[in-house]
């Protein structure tokens, strides 16, 4: 999967698009500060629920936390409820 990602300096958002270029996943940010962004929304198409795609977008969001030393604030219910799931993995990461 090729992961695309925008960022105009106020917001932000990794996102998967189809071989017709229409969006079927995607994971959005808003910048608080220099130092911390909000995951505010994650959306992935049913066609492609149950293969771990929310994950995969979480994922690179926290990869790029890591490369930037940011802080995530968790807003999104998936991103909120997977920080208290797998605490550990995001440990560093979440604000």
């Amino acid at each position: 999967m090729n992961f695309q990602h925008q960022d105009n300096g106020r917001k932000g958002e990794f996102f998967l698009n189809n071989e017709q270029g229409q969006r079927i996943a995607e994971i959005s940010y808003v910048w608080s500060n220099e130092y911390t962004i909000i995951a505010d929304h994650t959306w992935v198409d049913d066609s492609l629920r149950g293969q771990g795609m929310a994950r995969q977008l979480l994922d690179h969001l926290a990869e790029f936390a890591r490369e930037k030393s940011l802080k995530i604030i968790a807003t999104c219910s998936y991103v909120l409820v997977m920080f208290k799931r797998d605490s550990k993995a995001f440990a560093d990461v979440a604000a």
